[in-house]
């Protein structure tokens, strides 16, 4: 044999060993501190090298597996009960992995886009918040932000981290708010995998089966297409924009810390166009912070998203049910429980018609049709001016009133009332409401943001006066009442309530 020759042997020998041998790896959130859900089956999976033996073990549970082809293995570990003291989640193959302090609850995946990454941190009373954190149960794991133009099996994290002072400023905080409120009621560990992106509209989050679901979702696909069309020209503008504006920003800190603030408030720094690689891009976020997730085991799923939608709030209610519905099927565990906070009031700025807002929310209410949902309302506990309200306490517990209620079964109202029907009484409506069993109740002052319109569809304000579990509507310029809207505008001022101090529903009783 030559020397070439045996180098080369010796290289193939070399790279043969190295494939035989290649280390097994775990998905992404089998991490130390990791919570796996109770009571139902888990998957447990990974990579190695193909035909490679992979052993799983977890409590008195032994499981076996040889990696496929592509080098992709999963076990099933049988249903498991709840378990507050952490044990060893052993996973052997070539090498050896031990994942420590593993405890078994409940988990919960927290999506969306900036109200559901807004950190504790920033929350209402943040110091004392971030003070009184004390439960090292309620566990919290950061998917990074990072998008995929394919389906990825993998995506960078912060690892598991405990609600404790040292981490718990930058958990999600409608999650972590969710999650207190449950663990002090059902008092087993709870994870929350947190995987949102701030400004980011829901087609970024579906799959491509979901936006393959209805033909109608073509025009997502179009639209974006226009916006790569558009790109190179818009970048161009961008970049000559930009540089003017550095220029005059540049000129104005000549003369001072208080006229360069002048100046950037009159006019603000130029944003780069929407193109390649951006998170707005459909099916991007899904690839890349959803499907490395799949099929982990949990209980339900919490969402807070729509802002970015708004402009399209039509297609929204649509695109949401194929959403919902992919995920469940991806997923694999079924109908499970899905929840999301209806947006908050906010001044929409450009907004001639006032109304984009209240459209949104209307189709986010109309996807409660979808079995095993539920929606919290923030209309009455935002910021007009503020599109991220910092009281995301309320939200986190009314977002738990639905958990406890319809998925842990406790006793409890978890929702005010929503429109059911209204009938013409002389020159009033009488509207009926569901869930709201212990009376109406209008906080400070007379129940606000009613409107009526006749045969003519002209809304005029109209007054509402309290009889039980219904509501008498008038108004003055209409004498013959055929439709009925309450807090239908982008930030009204809504102060119907139930008995049981929840708000209700925003609704209109037309489809104009």
């Amino acid at each position: 044999m030559t020397s070439m020759l045996r180098r080369l042997f010796l290289l193939s020998f070399v790279l043969s060993r190295t494939v035989a041998w290649a280390d097994i790896s775990l998905a992404p959130l089998f991490r130390d501190g990791a919570v796996l859900q109770r009571d139902r089956t888990v998957p447990v999976w990974g990579k190695g090298a193909p035909g490679e033996k992979v052993t799983v073990s977890f409590a008195p549970q032994r499981r076996e597996a040889t990696t496929g082809p592509d080098g992709h293995w999963r076990v099933l570990l049988d249903a498991l009960p709840t378990n507050s003291v952490g044990a060893d989640l052993v996973v052997s193959g070539q090498n050896t992995i031990v994942v420590r302090d593993v405890v078994v609850g409940e988990v919960w995946l927290c999506s969306g886009q900036s109200n559901m990454q807004f950190p504790v941190s920033r929350t209402l009373d943040a110091a004392r918040e971030i003070a009184a954190a004390r439960y090292p149960l309620i566990r919290h794991i950061q998917i990074e932000r990072v998008g995929a133009d394919d389906p990825a099996d993998t995506v960078p994290t912060t690892g598991w981290q405990r609600a404790t002072p040292e981490y718990v400023g930058a958990f999600t905080a409608v999650g972590y708010f969710f999650a207190r409120d449950l663990f002090q009621r059902v008092g087993v560990p709870i994870g929350l995998i947190h995987s949102s992106w701030g400004g980011t509209p829901i087609e970024a989050w579906m799959s491509p089966a979901a936006l393959a679901s209805d033909p109608a979702f073509r025009v997502v696909d179009e639209r974006w297409a226009q916006t790569l069309a558009e790109f190179p020209a818009r970048q161009t503008a961008f970049e000559a924009e930009l540089a003017a504006w550095t220029s005059a920003e540049a000129g104005a800190n000549t003369k001072g810390k208080a006229a360069q603030a002048a100046f950037v408030a009159k006019n603000p720094k130029p944003r780069a166009p929407r193109g390649p690689n951006d998170p707005w891009t459909p099916r991007r976020l899904f690839n890349g912070m959803i499907n490395p997730l799949l099929p982990y085991a949990l209980r339900g799923a919490i969402w807070y998203q729509g802002e970015s939608n708004v402009g399209r709030a039509g297609e929204y209610q649509a695109l949401f049910r194929a959403m919902i519905a992919a995920w469940r099927a991806h997923f694999g565990q079924g109908d499970f429980p899905f929840y999301w906070v209806n947006l908050a009031n906010f001044n929409q700025p450009n907004d001639s018609s006032g109304t984009s807002w209240a459209v949104l929310r209307d189709a986010q209410t109309r996807t409660l049709g979808l079995p095993n949902t539920g929606q919290a309302i923030a209309i009455d506990i935002g910021d007009a001016n503020d599109i991220h309200p910092t009281n995301k306490q309320e939200v986190g517990r009314r977002l738990a009133l639905l958990a406890r209620v319809r998925t842990y079964e406790l006793v409890g109202d978890d929702s005010g009332p929503g429109y059911a029907g209204s009938t013409r009484e002389g020159s009033a409506l009488r509207v009926r409401f569901t869930e709201a069993s212990g009376g109406l109740v209008a906080h400070d002052k007379p129940v606000q943001s009613l409107q009526v319109a006749g045969a003519d569809r002209v809304f005029h304000l109209a007054t509402g006066r309290i009889d039980r579990d219904t509501l008498i509507v008038t108004a003055p310029a209409v004498r013959e009442p055929v439709a009925v809207r309450y807090a239908w505008n982008n930030a009204p001022e809504a102060n119907l309530y139930s008995g049981a101090g929840l708000p209700a529903v925003p609704f209109r009783s037309d489809d104009w």
